[in-house]
This record gives structure tokens, sequence and C-alpha cells, in this order.
């Protein structure tokens, strides 16, 4: 009886193992090994992003003129997972930039500009089947981060007009 619990406790605690194992990860390794070298540098490790998003948009628009196969739709579907996960990423790295009161306002116009960027070329894809709903998640990813960037730019502004001695700080540090 003990080794069939056991057997299922492993069984359990696998099946999320090999759930992430499944997800493709977004970025390559010398990617992931360029953000882990700007390691705290908010305003570089969101340039980096801007730059992958960028590169992820260019073969989300050069698979679209492409002939319309199966293995042509797993692709795209495949990219829009990818650079949802790269914009939800990022999402989360202003979040905690945000929470530190790191200054970025030198990344948010690009972001902001990137992030219409990123819009335009997803608006433009043709309506096809195979990847609604991927295409429905890049959009919403992209309005989310589009949202973000303009409030994080707001609330920016604002801190930093109040506390103009913090200007440039990789964190917050309590005085």
């Amino acid at each position: 009886m003990r080794a069939i619990a056991a057997t299922l406790g492993l069984l359990l605690i696998s099946l999320p193992l090999a759930a992430q194992k499944d997800k493709p990860e977004p970025l390559t390794e010398t990617q992931q090994d360029q953000i882990a070298e700007a390691g705290i540098d908010p305003v570089v490790r969101v340039g980096l992003y801007i730059k992958f998003l960028d590169q992820h948009s260019d073969t989300i628009k050069g698979l679209i003129p492409r002939a319309h196969t199966e293995a042509r739709v797993r692709r795209l579907n495949g990219e829009l997972q990818s650079f949802s996960a790269l914009m939800d990423e990022l999402g989360d790295n202003l979040d905690v930039y945000a929470e530190r009161k790191a200054d970025i306002r030198k990344a948010l116009k690009p972001l902001s500009e990137g992030v219409a960027r990123w819009q335009e070329s997803l608006h433009g894809l043709p309506s096809e089947p195979g990847f609604e709903l991927s295409l429905k998640d890049a959009l919403d990813s992209a309005s989310d981060l589009s949202d973000q960037a303009r409030q994080l730019t707001t609330d920016q502004e604002a801190y930093f007009k109040a506390h103009p001695d913090e200007k440039g700080q990789d964190r917050y540090e309590p005085k």
C-alpha cells in the first residue's frame, strides 16, 4: 500500500515538471545569457526585451506571405505563443522595477514605441484558423503591456519629480 501511495505521489509531482518541459522557452540560450548579464540594470534589461520582441515580431511578419500550409500555421502559432510569453515576462520585470522604484524612464519611451509597432504587426495578421487563440493572447499581452508602460510612465514622472534625489537609481533605498 505504501508503495502505491509513493508511486502516486511521485507521479503527481512529476506531472507539472513534464508540462513545464513541453512549454517552449521564448528566449534562446544566448538571449537568456544576455538578460542575465544585464543583471539588475533595469534600463539595459528592458532594452534587451524590446530588441528580442522586435526579433519575434519580424519573424512573425516574415511568416505572413508564405504559402498557407499546416506547418506555417503551426509555426505562427508557436511564434505568437512565444511572443506573448515574452511580453508577459517583460511585464513581470516592469512590476518588479515599479515596486523597487527603479528609474526606468529612459526605457519607457522606446518600450511604448515598440508596443505600438507590435500591436500594428499583430493587427495586420490575416485571420486564419489554427492560430486565432494565440493571436488573441498576443493582442491581449500587447494591450496589457501598453497600459502598463503608460501607467508606469505617469507614476515614474510623478515619483521622481517628488524625489529628485533618487533619480537614476536601480532600486529604492530607505534613508
